[in-house]
Order: C-alpha cells, then structure tokens, then sequence
C-alpha cells in the first residue's frame, strides 16, 4: 500500500481507510504494540465544559453508539485486524471510559488475549459535572493486554519503578489532560496527552520497536513513538486528521529536544541523578 504520508527516514507512516480493511493489507508487517483509542460512543447530544464553555459532547457520526450489538460488533472486527498483525509477544493498549471499555473486555477474553492490567488515567484537571446529579468523570482506562496467554511479553519493570520514586508503579496513572503546547497545530476532539502514551510505549515496548495506531487522529502515538526511538504505523480515515498529523510531525521535528521537556516521565529522568546521556539513550 502506498502510504498518504511517510518520513523521510521511514520511522512515522500513516495511512488513509478504515483500519479494519487498512490493517489487513499490512501484511508485510508485524508490530510489538498497538496503541488505540477508538470511538467511545459517547455522543450522545450531552454537554461538557471546555475551557469554562458549555460544549456539546458530540464529536462526530463516527462516535455514536448503533447499539450493543452493533458496537461489539464494531470492535471485535478492528480488534481481530490488529491481532493478526500483532507479534506473538506483542501487547494491546486500549482506552476507554464506561462507554466502551467493558465491550472492549469482552472481545480480548472472545480472542484469547490475556488482560494484563486495567490502567486508571486519573485526570489532574477533568472538566466539571455540570448537572450536579453524579460523580465528576475525572478518569479514563487504559486496558493492556497481550496476544498470547502463554508466550511472555515485554515489560520494563526498572524503568516503571524509578520513575514512580523506587516502588512498583500502580495501576492509576495520576497526569494531566492534553496541554494547550499539543494544540498549537490544530486539536482532535478526542487527543490524548503525549506524557500518557509515552508512558504506555516506555513500559510496554524497546528501542525501535514498531507500534501500531489503527485510529491515529492527531497521531499523539506516533510522535510519542519517535520521542523514544519507536516506529510507528498509523491508520486514519479522516483527511482532516491526517494533514493534522503531518502538521505535528513536521513541527515536532523541528525542536525535538523541546517536545521531550515537556513530557513529565522524560524530564524525570533527564534529571535524575544518572543524568543526561541515561535519557537520551531510553528516548533514542
């Protein structure tokens, strides 16, 4: 397939369609990660706060629910496209709210994944509730899990445990929502934070691995892939957000070493006390 915009050095692709009939055709390749934040089928006419406005919680036709059935369905088509493409070793990270996540679950266990953790994003700034009538949502999940149950797969147990202070990281992840630097080239109405997939990949995968995002937007997984010295594979059906993409990737290139100081676990062991030259080998 040729691709709708490629790096010169080849380490960040994306491509336009639908993942679950892109990613099939991807067949000369086999990725040690998926990274995906899919629909979470939550438009649903509500109303949210953004930046002290009232806004629609609407994101667009490909976000609302048909249903159940039709949902599950959905998902156990793409997730299916991404295991065949998936190493043996490889693992699955998937976000997710109530939404999604627990038909999400459903389909790894119908295709034998084996579910590793269930992540708690713990929003430092999450938007107000503005009927007054529930909890505040201040959390999304990150499900991992990995292809096969018996084949092992790959975690950096020493890197999670410096950066959580010298004790085993948890499973609630407590970092901000997207900051206003990752908008300076446009924003994706469902972008994640660069400090929370850079996590994710520094756990999950090695240096020059390559990493999967069957629903790139803004392509958040693909810079997160080249700040450590990833390659990444994205696939996006939208042409808006694909010429996002190449807008952040081109700007990205331009100062590097800027976007990693922004990234809370990188500027941590920037300055830890092994220093520098530590980071840089992590991150390249």
């Amino acid at each position: 397939m040729k691709p709708y915009y490629r790096t010169p050095k080849g380490d960040f692709s994306l491509y336009k369609g639908d993942c679950r009939e892109v990613v099939p055709r991807l067949s000369s390749c086999l990725f040690d990660a998926v990274f995906a934040d899919p629909p979470y089928f939550l438009s649903n006419d509500g109303f949210s706060v953004q930046a002290g406005k009232q806004v629609s919680v609407n994101k667009g036709a490909w976000d609302k629910s048909h249903g159940l059935e039709a949902d599950t369905e959905f998902n156990f088509q793409w997730i299916k496209a991404c295991r065949e493409r998936l190493s043996e070793s490889g693992t699955i990270w998937i976000c997710g709210t109530f939404h999604n996540i627990f038909s999400v679950a459903t389909v790894l266990s119908e295709l034998d994944f084996r579910i590793l953790n269930s992540v708690i994003w713990q929003k430092t700034n999450p938007p107000p509730n503005l009927s007054c009538r529930f909890f505040t949502h201040s959390t999304e999940i990150l499900l991992w899990a990995r292809k096969q149950k018996r084949v092992p797969h790959y975690y950096n147990y020493d890197l999670m445990h410096r950066l959580a202070g010298d004790r085993q990281m948890t499973d609630v992840w407590r970092l901000p929502a997207i900051g206003r630097w990752e908008k300076s080239c446009g924003k994706h109405p469902t972008q994640k934070p660069l400090s929370l997939v850079v996590r994710a990949l520094l756990a999950s995968t090695e240096a020059n691995a390559l990493v999967l995002d069957p629903f790139a937007g803004s392509s958040t997984t693909g810079i997160a892939a080249n700040l450590i010295d990833r390659k990444f594979v994205g696939v996006e059906s939208a042409k808006a957000f694909l010429e996002l993409s190449k807008r952040r990737r081109i700007e990205y290139e331009k100062d590097r070493d800027a976007w990693c100081r922004r990234i809370p676990d990188l500027t941590k062991l920037r300055d830890s006390d092994k220093g520098k030259d530590e980071t840089m080998q992590i991150v390249r």
